[in-house]
């Protein structure tokens, strides 16, 4: 078996979202491939949507489908890791129960693979609202300089710009030799393994398409921020250092794990709940000071910070950092600010 495609599931049937997805798997032109679907403890109609696939293509197509049904809800990772136990391909990928591939995606990362023996293979992806193969806004996930036999150099830049796990295929035996798996339990898994994954890149090749799609219509976990999530958020990165100090990544690529760390647990994090205007309260801001300082006091220090965080946040850090307080009331008074000016904009 030469692919084998994970799809976790968790009440994606609405709308037909997770049905676009499988049968966008059934119409791949890579013939040698399996698909394995973890059902996530559904509550909604996702079990019997997998079932009708899973009856019909058993007769049709022979070993192409597999399915597995938790009892419990173990989150996107821990039904990724449930997929990689029983995957037969010498590729794994992964794909989201609520998005959809290109017919060809997974023919042309597989190719890709195979021509240049890289050990990963990734592509672009396309944000849609649409279930057709149309580009919509189409996203650059890696660059050409992180590409080819990876050096020092490379690996820093991907561990700082990792890029999406479904975007990517993956000799499994990278995976299995380096003992990679998904945090369970939480959201955000991809913020934790997807840099800690790419140490142990050794080949890296792209396709510059955008190949995946990324559906933007219904409810995806990742299109909503509450006060769960950012925790979540907070547990990944967590999770994140604790690996990379337990493996030695810390020790080879500081600057590098520092850096994502800081984005993940505390910026993204920081910002997202404050835009998120879900009853924001500054107890939780501070403790996110509290949190990034206890590890990192000197975080904004770190190379990478005024590369890839914006002048205005980089700002607002600041001040968060002299009075937490002060930057919450002025973080709220300009995005109101904003929301007005936007409203008077939209009624002109």
């Amino acid at each position: 078996m030469k692919l084998s495609v994970i799809v976790p599931v968790y009440n994606t049937a609405p709308e037909d979202r997770l049905k676009h997805c499988l049968e966008s798997l059934e119409a791949q032109t890579l013939a040698d491939m399996e698909v394995i679907v973890v059902d996530d403890a559904s509550t909604d109609d996702s079990p019997a949507v997998i079932k009708e696939f899973e009856e019909r293509l058993s007769k049709e197509r022979p070993g192409f489908f597999k399915a597995v049904y938790c009892k419990e809800n173990h989150k996107q990772g821990g039904a990724r890791n449930r997929g990689m136990k029983i995957a037969s391909g010498d590729w794994i990928g992964f794909i989201d129960g609520d998005d959809f591939a290109s017919p060809d995606m997974y023919e042309k990362l597989l190719s890709k693979g195979e021509k240049t023996g890289a050990d990963v293979v990734g592509c672009d992806y396309t944000i849609t609202d649409r279930y057709d193969y149309k580009p919509g806004q189409n996203v650059t996930v890696n660059t050409d300089a992180q590409t080819g036999v990876l050096d020092d150099e490379k690996h820093k830049s991907l561990i700082v710009r990792s890029g999406s796990c479904v975007t990517k295929i993956y000799r499994k035996s990278l995976i299995d030799e380096n003992g990679l798996s998904f945090p369970e339990g939480i959201f955000y898994e991809d913020n934790c393994a997807g840099p800690l994954w790419t140490v142990y890149f050794k080949h890296f090749e792209y396709v510059r398409e955008p190949l995946y799609h990324y559906l933007t219509v219904g409810t995806s976990t990742t299109h909503h921020v509450d006060i769960a999530k950012c925790r979540d958020r907070v547990k990944a990165g967590e999770i994140f250092l604790e690996e990379c100090r337990r493996r030695g990544i810390t020790d080879r690529f500081p600057d590098e794990v520092e850096f994502h760390f800081t984005e993940c647990a505390y910026a993204n994090t920081l910002f997202s709940y404050m835009y998120s205007g879900q009853s924001r309260k500054p107890a939780y801001t501070q403790s996110l000071k509290k949190m990034i300082l206890k590890e990192y006091p000197e975080f904004r220090k770190n190379i990478y910070v005024k590369k890839y965080i914006s002048d205005e946040n980089r700002n607002f850090i600041d001040l968060q950092m002299k009075n937490n307080l002060l930057f919450f009331i002025k973080y709220v008074l300009l995005f109101k600010y904003r929301d007005i000016k936007k409203g008077r904009k939209s009624n002109a």
